[in-house]
């Protein structure tokens, strides 16, 4: 019986053998014939759009205009954006009495200029400049198509009062808020 089980392996092992060497040349005559060879590969990147945050701008003593606050505010964008701006006076307006009092004016009219460099796929600036008072119903600016490669600058400049007896005395102040989203 051992001897039997002996042979039967010996000849399993010579039949697998011959099925390797028989099946081996077809196989490589197959790999023979490709002449290329597609492999896909996949990956992927969320996307993303987030600000900095940005210091209060502290203009001092508003005795003239012209005055000019700038800011670099860190822009993390790998898509095209749109940037909402809003602000809730659109000028520099005195704590109590934003519409003055007697001859003197209660608020300081300001423009905002917005700067972000894009790429799309060449490297260019997109800007726009607003009057103040048109933020207060929000405006929007888009990226036209390109990603934030190097931040964005905000750059404020105050105005003239209008008034020649010139500002209340007090506190002045806007609040401009910035929010980006994703197209």
């Amino acid at each position: 019986m051992r001897r039997m089980v002996s042979a039967l392996r010996r000849h399993a092992g010579v039949a697998g053998a011959a099925f390797l060497a028989t099946s081996a040349p077809a196989w490589a005559q197959d790999i023979a014939k490709v002449k290329s060879l597609d492999i896909a590969v996949e990956g992927r990147i969320a996307q993303r759009c987030a600000l900095g945050t940005i210091s209060t701008a502290d203009f001092g003593e508003l005795t003239r205009p012209g005055l000019t606050a700038t800011a670099l505010v860190s822009l993390d964008c790998n898509v095209p954006f749109t940037m909402g701006i809003k602000a809730q006076h659109g000028a520099l307006a005195h704590a109590a009495m934003p519409q003055g009092q007697g001859p003197y004016a209660g608020s300081v009219p300001y423009v905002l200029s917005v700067e972000v460099p894009v790429r799309r796929p060449e490297s260019e600036l997109v800007s726009r400049i607003f009057e103040g008072r048109t933020l207060v119903g929000g405006q929007r600016m888009s990226s036209n198509g390109g990603i934030a490669i190097d931040g964005m600058r905000l750059r404020l400049t105050l105005g003239s009062t209008g008034s020649e007896a010139g500002l209340l005395a007090g506190q002045y102040g806007d609040v401009i808020e910035v929010t980006i989203a994703p197209n």
